[in-house]
């Protein structure tokens, strides 16, 4: 069955309801960017009211998330690239999680190994870069897995690492079905594991994160290191890990 043929009916038939929380990770100075230009916690504060005056404004049925939540559902600028749920464009938000924070932590040191692929003259950072883990639980009665039979039939053009056309039209197809969540298999961890799209704010049990990690990642001519601060946790990959990429197997590793 390609996926031409998921209609949202046949989407609606496959829909069940799901319960659970997820991880993403952001870079750490999300809340700090404004201390270093202000001197007290009164201009901080009105400095960052003033930025988000000047942002794209949030949907309706977003307003009621805290920031971290919200932000990968505003409008008003064309997405620049497209990922694999969502078109490049003016497109509805997509808020990618994984079910662990190891593989959302993957997830950005793919990203990070990605940006120097495609920026050969870029000297690799010196120092790990800090993001903050953050998780969040959803619920909703409309949910669908990629992993699970008989949507598991097109897997090959779910998990592709590049060609993100076949799960773009699935997540438009799924909107119209009033579908929340799309549960599929992670691309970038190379241990079996499971990421999550959520497609609508409704889909959100908790307004805010609901537990908090610090990480830090660091990329270089040999691959990835990812350190979780607490729980202590440690993991390595070398270039071999993410050579199912094309971008990343023929990457210029040493600069």
């Amino acid at each position: 069955m390609s996926s031409s043929t998921w209609t949202r009916d046949a989407l609606s038939s496959e829909s069940r309801p799901v319960t659970g929380r997820c991880w993403r990770l952001v870079e750490a100075q999300h809340h700090v960017s404004t201390v270093k230009l202000t001197d007290n916690q009164e201009e901080q504060e009105r400095l960052e009211q003033l930025l988000e005056e000047t942002k794209p404004a949030i949907p309706a049925e977003c307003i009621h998330l805290r920031y971290l939540l919200f932000t990968p559902f505003r409008y008003g600028a064309p997405y620049p690239r497209g990922s694999r749920f969502r078109r490049a464009g003016f497109t509805q938000g997509v808020f990618y999680g994984a079910e662990l924070p190891r593989t959302a932590a993957i997830e950005v040191a793919f990203y990070r190994l990605l940006f120097f692929a495609e920026s050969p003259a870029t000297p690799w950072p010196a120092n790990p870069g800090e993001y903050t883990a953050f998780a969040v639980d959803y619920a909703t009665g409309r949910a669908i897995d990629l992993r699970t039979p008989p949507l598991d039939r097109d897997r090959t053009r779910w998990i592709h690492p590049t060609d993100y056309a076949g799960c773009q039209a699935l997540a438009g197809e799924c909107r119209e079905a009033g579908i929340d969540v799309i549960k599929y298999q992670s691309v970038r961890d190379p241990e079996p594991a499971t990421n999550v799209a959520i497609l609508h704010c409704r889909a959100f049990a908790s307004a805010d994160a609901v537990e908090r990690q610090t990480w830090r990642i660091q990329v270089s001519a040999t691959g990835a290191r990812l350190l979780c601060e607490a729980p202590k946790a440690s993991y390595g990959f070398d270039r071999a890990a993410f050579a199912n990429d094309p971008r990343i197997k023929a990457m210029q590793w040493e600069r």
